[in-house]
């Protein structure tokens, strides 16, 4: 945790609500290596940050607040925004730094302008892995298994609407972007917080572990031999989502149960954000029965 004696700037406590105490700590240097951890984030969140992540925002932030899997290290915000954000600060750690800065030290640290004005760097505690995670899982359960998504702002809708729909888990294979990203953070609506998630492996390997936890997949696809209307939801279903363009590899499809969402005639295509909340919104129904 930083220590705020060691930079020449003034911190005071302050009541953001409840009669509770926070740390606030103000610097007017962009240089000062407290705030590091936030420099260059448009460039840097693409290649990791030692297991670290940043969080942007007042919704994402109070998600973070409630994540089991994370935590908060510190906050950045903007000195015009400090006083809205008492309520959800309210619900901060105790003992969490809260660093406040004028916008250019703000944009100067970031490296490009953030209009939120608030940053926070989170941690994971300990990743999960596969096969404990299945293993976890109510006897009836949805999975949404993602192969190949590589587009930051779809993954982070994706992990939306599996929070909106009920779903338990997702599993994304090793070419899959990762959904601690900013972007995808941020598009999820926090929800990639919540969510748990496994990354790592390669579709079939997915397939296998998720087979041999009794779930049953299904795969969507243009040409899926069924429509996802029709199927009626098995007690442990995997939605498996493929990339916009070459979808799902043709072996997995010829491998699987394929579903097929209606369309208009002449038209088979849907984003696979859109896509993964119709045929979510199918196996939230009871049996997956038209009503």
């Amino acid at each position: 945790m930083p220590d705020p004696s060691t930079h020449a700037t003034t911190s005071r406590d302050i009541h953001p609500g409840g009669g509770r105490q926070l740390r606030i700590i103000r610097t007017d240097d962009p240089n000062d290596a407290r705030i590091a951890g936030y420099r260059d984030i448009r460039e840097r969140d693409l290649v990791g940050r030692e297991g670290r992540f940043i969080a942007e925002g007042k919704v994402v932030l109070a998600a973070l607040f409630a994540a089991r899997r994370f935590e908060a290290e510190w906050v950045l915000v903007l000195e015009n925004r400090l006083e809205g954000l008492a309520d959800t600060l309210e619900t901060a750690p105790a003992d969490l730094p809260v660093f406040v800065v004028p916008a250019a030290v703000m944009d100067a640290v970031a490296g490009f302008p953030i209009h939120r004005g608030i940053l926070a760097l989170g941690r994971r505690r300990a990743p999960e892995t596969l096969e404990p995670l299945l293993a976890s899982l109510p006897r009836r359960a949805t999975l949404v298994v993602l192969v190949g998504l590589s587009n930051h702002d779809n993954v982070g809708a994706i992990f939306r609407n599996t929070a909106a729909f009920g779903a338990d888990a997702v599993i994304l294979d090793e070419a899959s972007c990762d959904p601690l990203y900013r972007k995808a953070i941020r598009v999820s609506v926090g929800a990639a917080l919540k969510v748990p998630f496994v990354r790592g492996g390669n579709a079939a390997q997915i397939v296998e572990a998720v087979l041999r936890h009794g779930f049953e997949p299904v795969a969507l696809s243009p040409a899926g031999a069924e429509y996802i209307r029709t199927i009626r939801r098995p007690e442990r279903v995997a939605l498996v989502l493929g990339t916009e363009g070459t979808g799902l590899p043709a072996a997995l499809l010829a491998a699987l149960r394929t579903a097929r969402i209606a369309m208009a005639p002449g038209f088979d295509s849907l984003n696979v954000a859109a896509a993964s909340a119709i045929a979510l919104h199918e196996m939230a129904a009871p049996g997956g029965e038209e009503g």
